[in-house]
């Protein structure tokens, strides 16, 4: 997967069964799935992630096994509707349980919790993950999932660990075999900090992603340091997650970065 100034489209799976906001069948949550999957490919994204962030409140580090059989079936509908790389993030923290999606349905990457340093998510504590969650891409034959890492990740607090700034966690990360990093703000649609993100780029040698807070407006701020782009709530109704996605935000956001590209 080339992350050359790429564009990640984010679909928020909805409320899957078992979890308190659940209302759509598996048939109908897929077929919002696909819809999404589709506008994003045929507005020129670069690839897709998809997360279960309707199944508030999360569980911590893992899931039941009723989630991973409905994201598995959500993964490959929208693996068979679209051809752009896909990539999966199961919340919270269900890092194990998205390789293992990802693998059964043909997907390139998962974004990770937790794989560096532990903190105190909205869940609770999270534990670092990174040598048990590595050696289970071995043990299932998974190497070719790129592994994205969270660092000093949003909805969290890091007062432990606030000894360590982001560019020793990024370094961690690292050193310990993550394929990327993601940078995030403070809560979902929160822009990261410009002076995060510039003293990430000559501090580690693996791809550094922007996890929240893109828009049309600021993307040209962060384009020169970052290697992707993960976008959601932009390209949402009023800019809110929960929302369908709007045509007219993500059609300015690509004209936006097409002008980027050609220069």
């Amino acid at each position: 997967m080339n992350l050359n100034k790429s564009i990640i489209g984010m679909v928020h799976v909805q409320a899957l069964p078992g979890t308190p906001n659940s209302k759509f069948s598996i048939e109908e949550i897929c077929e919002i799935a696909v819809k999404e999957a589709r506008q994003y490919e045929v507005a020129g994204l670069d690839a897709i992630i998809m997360e279960n962030m309707h199944d508030v409140p999360y569980l911590k580090g893992s899931v039941g096994p009723e989630i991973v059989a409905a994201m598995t079936v959500v993964a490959k509908a929208v693996r068979d509707a679209v051809s752009l790389p896909l990539g999966i993030q199961i919340l919270a923290g269900a890092n194990k349980e998205a390789l293992a999606v990802a693998k059964a349905a043909n997907l390139q990457f998962i974004r990770a919790e937790g794989f560096v340093f532990g903190h105190v998510a909205d869940e609770g504590y999270m534990d670092a993950c990174a040598g048990e969650l590595l050696r289970y891409r071995k043990a299932i034959g998974a190497e070719a999932i790129l592994v994205f890492t969270d660092i000093k990740k949003k909805h969290s607090s890091h007062a432990i660990t606030g000894d360590v700034d982001i560019d020793e966690t990024a370094k961690a990360a690292e050193f310990f075999l993550s394929d990327g990093v993601i940078v995030t703000g403070t809560s979902t649609g929160k822009a990261v900090y410009l002076h995060e993100l510039k003293s990430l780029k000559d501090k580690v040698h693996i791809p550094v992603l922007i996890g929240s807070g893109v828009t049309a407006e600021n993307v040209h701020e962060y384009w020169p340091y970052a290697s992707a782009f993960i976008v959601g709530s932009y390209f949402k109704d009023n800019g809110y997650w929960k929302n369908k996605i709007s045509e007219e935000s993500l059609k300015t956001f690509m004209q936006t970065v097409s002008q980027f590209r050609k220069k």
